[in-house]
């Protein structure tokens, strides 16, 4: 029986060999596959991972690093991108870095990878202030992306910059011999005042089965905002496992909005945490699943300072057998008063056999703060349906008329016209209807 905890644990002694790096790098790895020894993988029995079996993922010897190198051109990989705005660009293949597809920059800002960025002296003093300072120290996953990070984006924007255009950073995984997992390492530095937009996909372009264990962190200066957009419409026996932690100074502003259409097993763990007044943190979803899929999203917003605001809305439909999970975790601390904290997690099942464990919760010691939390699980409005059926509208096109009106809502604070209208198309393919119309 495979036992890949213990493979991954002998593997990271030959990894550590081959990818020394400065001091303080070397001791959060050594302290990271420590953690993950001891922790091992999360179970069931865990609360956090109640509703989410990864055993099944688990039962794979996979490759860590893939020595096959592919070649892909652009128009193998046109179709993933948001490819009708002008970007910068970072691609990676089976891990590596293409700089053969990518466009990065040194001018404006850094926009480039992090394993240039470890071993530059240029950016050290970046590395040595923010990577690793977030991310969970005691975390199963994080801490064996800690202890395996080599490579990933590395975003540094200055003070007082305004990115130009956005950012792209897409994975592909092809062409390789058995299954692969990966463990991609993005660090993100908005500088004060700073203004930066970005788009991430992971993708799958043949059928191997592979796991990625990412990890990213986002700091975010004073007077600062971020935008991140997460495509994830992965092929059925694709997983993932996405941490993200976002630290906010005063005046800021950071946004997650999340696309989940696909993906055997996906986990994300979205971490926000104010740390300076005036904040404001959205976290909108979409997710429209089907077959034996699995997504499972995990939220936390820890308010620690006065005067501040989170949003949180996530839409979910699920089809056939397809298994859905939200918990999402509000804290407020007792000096964060004056607060406006919004959380609302809404489902539509197709079927019978589909199923949503939903948990929205509030932790309040601050007496003078506006707080709500929600959740609902249904169908489809019979008499919305029938109405417009008594209209000459067919009842396919109806139903995709209806749950993209239902979905409408958390797209409400995307500002890039492109992605709201790769979000409709990929709406419309997983509900299999052709509808030319904005939402």
């Amino acid at each position: 029986m495979i036992d890949l905890k213990e493979n991954l644990l002998a593997r990271h002694l030959v990894f550590d060999e081959k990818n020394k790096s400065h001091k303080n790098i070397e001791e959060l790895r050594q302290h990271a596959i420590e953690v993950f020894k001891e922790k091992g993988f999360p179970k069931r029995k865990d609360e956090e991972w109640k509703y989410t079996n990864i055993a099944p993922i688990l039962k794979v010897d996979y490759k860590l690093f893939p020595e096959t190198e592919v070649g892909l051109e652009y128009k193998d990989i046109k179709k993933y991108l948001i490819n009708d705005i002008d970007t910068y660009l970072i691609v990676f293949i089976n891990g590596k870095y293409s700089s053969f597809l990518s466009n990065t920059t040194h001018d404006e800002a850094d926009i480039c990878v992090l394993s240039s960025a470890l071993n530059n002296s240029v950016h050290h003093s970046v590395i040595e202030n923010y990577f690793g300072k977030i991310a969970a120290k005691d975390e199963s996953f994080t801490a064996l992306n800690t202890a395996f990070a080599r490579d990933g984006a590395f975003i540094y924007v200055p003070n007082n910059t305004i990115l130009s255009k956005p950012i792209q950073v897409v994975y592909f995984s092809t062409g390789v011999s058995q299954e692969v997992m990966y463990q991609p390492r993005n660090l993100i530095v908005i500088g004060d005042n700073a203004q930066a937009q970005i788009i991430e996909c992971h993708q799958t372009l043949d059928g191997v089965a592979n796991l990625t264990n990412a990890v990213t962190e986002v700091n975010v200066g004073k007077n600062a905002e971020v935008q991140i957009h997460k495509f994830q419409n992965d092929s059925d026996n694709v997983s993932l496992i996405d941490n993200v932690y976002i630290n906010q100074e005063r005046d800021s502003r950071a946004s997650v909005f999340t696309f989940a259409f696909g993906g055997k097993i996906v986990r994300n763990n979205l971490n926000f945490y104010q740390n300076g007044e005036n904040c404001n943190s959205i976290l909108d979803g979409v997710t429209i699943i089907d077959k034996k899929q699995h997504v499972d999203h995990h939220t936390l917003v820890v308010h620690n300072y006065p005067n501040c605001e989170s949003h949180e809305l996530y839409k979910g439909i699920y089809a056939d057998e397809a298994h859905g999970v939200f918990n999402g975790k509000i804290y407020v601390h007792k000096e964060a008063q004056k607060l406006n904290a919004f959380q609302q997690n809404n489902n539509v099942l197709l079927s019978d056999s589909a199923s949503i464990d939903t948990k929205p919760q509030l932790e309040i010691f601050a007496d003078d703060v506006k707080c709500s939390h929600g959740c609902t699980v249904g169908q489809l409005d019979e008499d919305a349906m029938f109405y417009m059926q008594q209209r000459g509208i067919g009842k396919e096109v109806a139903q995709a008329l209806l749950l993209y009106a239902f979905a409408a809502d958390a797209l409400q604070h995307v500002t890039i016209p492109q992605v709201t209208a790769k979000v409709n198309q990929l709406v419309a393919n997983k509900l299999g209807v052709s509808i030319d119309f904005d939402l």
